[in-house]
């Protein structure tokens, strides 16, 4: 397995990172199936792990934390992240520092442990000044509670925004970034990977797989089936008579042919096609078995040649989403009509 610093945090990091999101109902709700995953994860050379607290409310959290339990805490590099809802009251999400001091403490708990690696904004916060946030994390810093700190899905323009922020106010600054990116979701390479690159920010991609569209299971012929596609507030994504999926379809059966020309599956051409970029740091696999794992757990040996990085090129360009509108986070002025139109 190969290390990576992460950042300028100091720390090195495994090529892969362990995603948790699907331990727990949302996923895998077997707690002993999800704790091999991760010592199995472990014992093959990955070091990071990555999950959050809305992820099955808490319990994959717990999960983790029950993993962690058996193994030398020190060896592991942690993560996880804050913001989305954890209960009907408006205060429990956000980027407040009130929420962000209440619920660090409820992660760790979770965790069983004393300290996070490294504790992420999950999404902006259109409510909340990036100088608060600056501050109540670096305090998390200063107290032990946290390592580093980094955001997941900002707009490159307020990354650089914080990073102004934190330089004018004398805080810490975020040191990671967490975006989608995949071959069929590559907006990220016209601003964010250049701007995390310009600041020395790791680069922690979700979703290498493009939420399992890379992952061998759709395509014409194949049943097209999946946990997500029955999931309500994902099924649109994975209807296959869109016609956004249908391009999706004949792009996905066009990088299979590519992959068995370089005699690879197609998770090994999509995770390696990620982790070779050089502004990544780790790309995040999320199995929800241990067979999902196993799949994966070679693709850091997996060296793309230029033929197939142009052939890629060539079906997705550089910079653009196969799907314009799959970018992970929708700013509340293209989102909100009020906003659009004002």
């Amino acid at each position: 397995m190969e290390y990576r610093s992460l950042g300028h945090t100091g720390i090195k990091v495994s090529t892969l990172c362990l995603g948790a999101m699907m331990f727990g109902p949302r996923g895998n709700p077997d707690h002993d199936d999800c704790v091999k995953i991760v010592h199995r994860a472990l014992d093959a050379g990955i070091n990071f792990i990555d999950t959050a607290d809305v992820y099955s409310h808490g319990e994959s959290e717990t999960i983790v934390g029950k993993a962690l339990a058996s193994v030398d805490r020190d060896k592991v590099v942690l993560a996880t992240k804050v913001h989305g809802a954890m209960g009907d009251d408006p205060n429990q999400q956000g980027n407040s520092r009130r929420w962000i001091m209440t619920e660090v403490e409820n992660s760790l708990r979770r965790l069983g442990v004393d300290y996070i690696d490294l504790y992420q904004m999950h999404r902006p916060d259109p409510d909340v000044e990036i100088e608060e946030t600056l501050g109540a994390l670096t305090d998390l810093q200063h107290a032990g509670k946290i390592r580093a700190f980094g955001t997941s899905t900002f707009p490159a323009y307020q990354i650089v925004q914080a990073q102004w922020a934190a330089e004018r106010h004398g805080l810490s600054r975020f040191l990671t970034e967490q975006p989608p990116y995949s071959i069929l979701v590559r907006g990220i390479e016209a601003d964010v990977l250049p701007v995390a690159q310009e600041y020395g920010m790791g680069v922690l991609p979700w979703s290498p797989l493009a939420g399992g569209w890379l992952s061998g299971r759709y395509g014409t012929g194949k049943e097209n089936t999946s946990n997500r596609a029955k999931a309500g507030q994902f099924s649109s994504r994975y209807d296959v008579t869109l016609p956004a999926n249908q391009r999706k379809i004949e792009v996905v059966d066009q990088l299979q042919n590519l992959a068995d020309k370089a005699g690879l599956t197609l998770v090994e051409l999509a995770v390696s096609f990620v982790i070779n970029h050089p502004a990544i740091t780790s790309a995040i696999i999320g199995p929800r078995t241990m067979e999902q794992l196993e799949t994966q757990l070679g693709v850091p040996d997996v060296k793309l040649s230029e033929e197939t990085l142009d052939a890629i090129d060539a079906l997705v360009p550089p910079g653009t989403n196969l799907v314009p509108g799959e970018m992970g986070y929708t700013p509340p002025a293209l989102s909100r009509a009020a906003l659009r139109r004002r």
